[in-house]
């Protein structure tokens, strides 16, 4: 018997045939999808594997190390492929090897609901909702840019807004700076944090008086303050009610959350940077996140967010899965899934994908009116075109060039 087999029989001759990584960069953001074939003809799943920043090494991972291990299986034990892949590294977690397993775990989810004739979402209970409401972004030079745009999709059917402002040298994250801000600084197009901290409550009050009471507001401080700066934050933010405030401090100091969120009088929405599904269930126990919204891909796929959306009805936790731009289409339809079938749900974060990745994935999920439905399709409702994706090559480097850019003043190095 072939070691890497279970030591149970199939209960039929369907087997993995076959496990590939393809990436497609259709937006100039890398996207990675796993194809799992298997000895049905026709019958294959998708998987969302998207670490853009190091994509080459997901890749490698899944058609290296996961693939040998899982042809000749029966895609119908996912729990147990789950585990294995999950174990068989010995060390475990890490963004790298949750990718791989999560493009696995969502592709074999995919062949379960074609094979059912089911979307996936049935196989995990039904839906408690129609659609899941969804929130976008907008930016701007300026506060009137920032809020002008805003009102601009409010008028679309949008009721969740996340509001980012440029500023002097980097500008905030999301939006535009101006560079040369600070001419006489070692690094003139810095970020300044108490610029930042005096402009984010400004922006909201435009809003608020701009926008009413009937839109929700949110913002994204992409972990660049300190836990006290962050409490300072969220108090100045009070008045103006925001429906959450995302990533106030680096995960590296994620073990002063608890005592963040309990200080702060708006809801904190964390976890995108969470990199397993256990961190993930120590920040929701610990108390330190009002709202979880890990990117699902980085901590394994379907399969261990179904346990993390139990823990969250359980805890009063809600969820608010990532889902901008390096989210491929299939890791959308993963993220609706999730959204429709918990009451747990508290907001989805959405991204509008422009005609070439439509292109690449037939079926690629678009909201309407603001919100994002389920495909009554067997499986996700996603499909990609393999001819079509090849049109999009990725580059190497893009985010990492990126991020050597951010920088204080004071030329010290700040979190992208």
């Amino acid at each position: 018997m072939d070691e890497t087999q279970a030591p149970w029989p199939p209960r039929d001759e369907l087997s993995i045939t076959g496990v590939r990584a393809i990436v497609t960069a259709p937006e100039g953001i890398p996207l990675v999808v796993v194809r799992v074939d298997t000895s049905t003809d026709g019958l294959y799943g998708l998987g969302c594997a998207t670490f853009t920043q190091r994509f080459h090494a997901v890749v490698a991972a899944v058609e290296e190390h996961v693939a040998p291990l899982l042809v000749g299986r029966h895609p119908a034990d996912i729990e147990d492929i789950n585990r294995l892949v999950h174990l068989s590294s010995y060390w475990r977690g890490g963004p790298v090897l949750n990718n791989a397993l999560s493009g696995v775990d969502m592709a074999l989810w995919d062949i379960a609901g074609k094979r059912a004739g089911m979307p996936v979402y049935e196989l995990l209970g039904g839906r408690v909702r129609a659609a899941a409401d969804t929130y976008v972004h907008a930016s701007g030079e300026s506060i009137s840019d920032t809020v002008a745009r805003a009102g601009a999709l409010v008028a679309d059917g949008y009721r969740h807004i996340r509001l980012q402002t440029g500023g002097p040298g980097l500008g905030t994250y999301g939006a535009p700076g101006v560079a040369g801000s600070y001419p006489h600084a070692p690094y003139p197009d810095g970020w300044d944090v108490n610029h930042y901290l005096a402009v984010t409550p400004a922006l909201f009050e435009s809003a608020r008086r701009t926008l009413g009471d009937g839109v929700e507001l949110l913002h994204d401080v992409h972990s660049r303050l300190t836990p006290k700066q962050a409490v300072v934050l969220a108090r100045a933010l009070e008045p103006y009610r925001l429906f959450f405030l995302e990533d106030p401090v680096a995960p590296e100091h994620y073990d002063r959350l608890p005592a963040v969120t309990a200080a702060s009088p708006v809801p904190i929405a964390v976890g995108e940077q969470l990199s397993s599904v256990t961190d993930a269930a120590r920040l929701v126990q610990s108390g330190g996140v009002d709202l979880l919204r890990v990117h699902v891909s980085t901590v394994g796929g379907l399969s261990a967010c179904r346990k993390l959306v139990a823990l969250c009805e359980l805890t009063g936790v809600r969820t608010a899965w990532h889902g901008p731009g390096d989210v491929s289409p299939v890791g959308v339809a993963a993220n609706i899934a999730l959204d429709v079938t918990t009451s747990a749900f508290g907001i989805q974060e959405a991204h509008l994908f422009n005609a070439a990745t439509r292109s690449v994935f037939p079926g690629c999920p678009v909201p309407r009116h603001g919100y994002l439905y389920p495909s009554p399709s067997p499986g996700w409702g996603v499909d990609l075109d393999e001819k079509e994706a090849a049109k999009y090559p990725p580059e190497t480097g893009r985010f990492e060039r990126w991020a050597a850019t951010v920088r204080r003043p004071d030329g010290g190095l700040e979190s992208p």
